[in-house]
């Protein structure tokens, strides 16, 4: 069943020129920030403030902070699931490229970092909405997120990311507003202190359906911790500027985006519960729009289903069934 699913990967550079197209989400971080009349305006003071944070935590050699720049492009993976050449805007991901401005050299970074999927928001935004609706308490399918998981393993598997990407992804993503977190003795240089949640929330429970583990660290001066999906071992498979690259990039999204948490004017304790409600927090220059990301995502979960779910239920069934690739 796996040998049939085809992916190809395609690349386009985000900077302030950037111009979302007809296939990528509109609820996507990086999109959001390319609409409407300052989006170029959004889009140069988004990446001014993932350049000033990776310049300060790669302190070292960089007496006057500006010795790098982080380069970003958005890899979007469709999938062809029946060999019509019919595909479907499967998953997009951001890798980083990490400028030296000294020597002029391109270190490769990490892909992964943002995560979207069309599947995702119909599991969220449609499918568990419905699978609630009739009951007098919340409670998630039994195979809730299989099919999704498979989708994401076929894919880091595949000949296609292989073919682009030496290493296995990391995605970083906002820790959930209903866990508690409490501070580790463990601490890393670059990803800062170590935290553990009292017990797996239902992102993290869906991304361990994907193969991957999660472990959350706040980084130097960042407000609060950030969760990391990743294979293998975060703390030794990837560089210091790798690792650099990712928090730059995602901690400025989450402080655009969740500025309650990350943009909050004080900085997590021993014992940290986010709160989406805390005032006390500054805004950046840019607007995001909660409510219509929540209804877009939505609108894109009846695409999925209509587009994808549907079409290919026989197929897509056999594949969620898999409980090995």
């Amino acid at each position: 069943m796996t040998n049939d699913l085809t992916f190809t990967i395609k690349s386009i550079r985000f900077d302030e020129n950037y111009k979302p197209s007809d296939a990528t989400r509109t609820t996507t971080n990086f999109a959001n920030l390319a609409r409407g009349e300052r989006r170029q305006e959004n889009l140069r003071n988004a990446l001014r403030m993932i350049d000033n944070r990776c310049n300060d935590l790669a302190h070292w050699d960089n007496p006057e902070s500006d010795r790098y720049a982080v380069e970003l492009d958005i890899i979007s993976a469709e999938l062809d699931i029946d060999g019509t050449g019919q595909a479907f805007p499967a998953i997009e991901v951001l890798k980083t490229t990490i400028l030296d401005r000294r020597t002029g050299a391109r270190i490769e970074g990490i892909v992964g970092n943002n995560f979207s999927s069309y599947v995702r928001d119909y599991d969220f935004s449609i499918r568990l909405p419905e699978h609630n609706r009739e009951r007098a308490g919340f409670s998630v399918p039994e195979d809730f997120g299989e099919l999704h998981g498979k989708l994401f393993q076929c894919f880091v598997n595949s000949k296609a990311y292989k073919a682009h990407f030496r290493k296995p992804p990391v995605i970083c993503l906002s820790v959930s507003e209903n866990k508690i977190y409490r501070r580790t003795a463990n601490r890393h240089p670059v990803l800062g202190v170590e935290y553990e949640a009292n017990e797996p929330s239902l992102t993290e429970q869906y991304f361990r359906k994907m193969g991957l583990q999660v472990r959350y660290f706040m980084p130097p001066e960042c407000a609060a911790p950030l969760a990391f999906y990743f294979f293998g071992d975060l703390l030794n498979d990837y560089t210091n500027l790798e690792l650099i690259g990712t928090i730059s990039t995602m901690e400025t999204f989450q402080r655009i985006y969740r500025p309650e948490i990350y943009n909050a004017n004080s900085v997590a304790g021993q014992c940290y519960k986010p709160n989406l409600k805390q005032s006390d927090h500054s805004l950046t220059r840019i607007v995001y729009d909660r409510e219509e990301r929540t209804r877009l995502a939505i609108e894109q979960g009846r695409f999925a289903e209509e587009h994808f779910i549907k079409p290919h239920a026989s197929l897509l069934g056999r594949l969620s069934a898999q409980h090995a690739l």
